[in-house]
């Protein structure tokens, strides 16, 4: 048998385990994809192609279109929780390779999507909300946007965000996010500066609002962001988990400045966000 005809073979039976957890999504006139991942209905997809949660529905593989509920929806991230019916439902497949790790990209209304995953694979529309798989059927994202005028330009968002942002809408139907007052970036450390702080990735401040309770707490620009609660930090999802997650009052942050690792306890504001 031929390379070629291995890859055929294998990918056809990637397609056939993935697929029956994809569904379609329809909100109005509206459709994209959703996937499964509970087997009790709980389906995931974009932000975008559930919208309002009104008259939302999931399409069956014999074409039925059954209702369905929003349980929780987070704009930042572009993801939602919904209630449908797991069905088997066939789709297209592309293929490609992911490109690149902790992308951002500007989305809906001055809001910014970050930590995403870049691939060639092609994402048409109707595609946003499904699963970006990788070669052995584990989904490494979900679909969410593309840059229509390059070419094999999309992003996913990482399942590791998709993770924890599921859980807590499951939860509480809504993300309490937590301000900082930062911009910030996800940087590769040095090879001396990553024996000296003990790991490979940190977080690069680059400003701090006026005012913000950043500012209050001593945050500066140029400080590396190192770990919140204890637990090391590698990009700016990493923030918004901990804060999220943990849901603490006071935020201890680790940083590295001149050279020396400091701790600062930061007071976040909370900032619920409309649906």
């Amino acid at each position: 048998m031929t390379s070629l005809a291995e890859l055929s073979d294998s990918l056809q039976q990637l397609v056939a385990r993935a697929s029956p957890a994809v569904l379609g999504v329809e909100q109005g006139r509206g459709a994209g994809t959703g996937v499964v991942f509970a087997v009790d209905g709980y389906l995931l997809t974009n932000h975008h192609v559930a919208g309002s949660g009104r008259n939302l529905r999931v399409r069956l593989a014999d074409g039925e279109a059954v209702e369905a509920e929003r349980v929780g929806s987070d704009a930042a991230t572009d993801l939602v929780v919904a209630i449908g019916n797991p069905f088997r439902f066939e789709r297209s497949v592309s293929l490609g390779i992911v490109s690149a790790l902790d992308r951002s990209l500007p989305g809906p209304g001055g809001a910014l999507f970050e930590g995403l995953l870049q691939t060639d694979a092609a994402i048409n529309p109707g595609n946003s909300g499904g699963p970006l798989v990788n070669a052995r059927g584990e989904v490494v994202g979900i679909n969410t946007a593309v840059i229509p005028w390059a070419q094999g330009m999309g992003f996913a968002i990482s399942a590791r965000t998709a993770t924890w942002v599921t859980s807590v809408l499951m939860a509480k139907g809504h993300i309490e996010r937590r301000f900082l007052g930062i911009s910030a970036r996800s940087e590769q450390l040095s090879m001396a500066l990553a024996e000296a702080t003990g790991q490979a990735k940190a977080i690069r401040v680059i400003q701090v609002a006026n005012g913000s309770p950043a500012e209050s707490a001593g945050l500066r620009p140029e400080d590396l962001i190192l770990g919140l609660h204890g637990e090391p930090v590698g990009n700016v999802d990493d923030i918004h988990r901990l804060m999220v997650t943990r849901g603490l009052d006071v935020v201890p942050v680790a940083i590295w400045r001149r050279n020396t690792r400091e701790f600062l306890n930061v007071i976040p504001r909370k900032e619920r966000q409309a649906a």
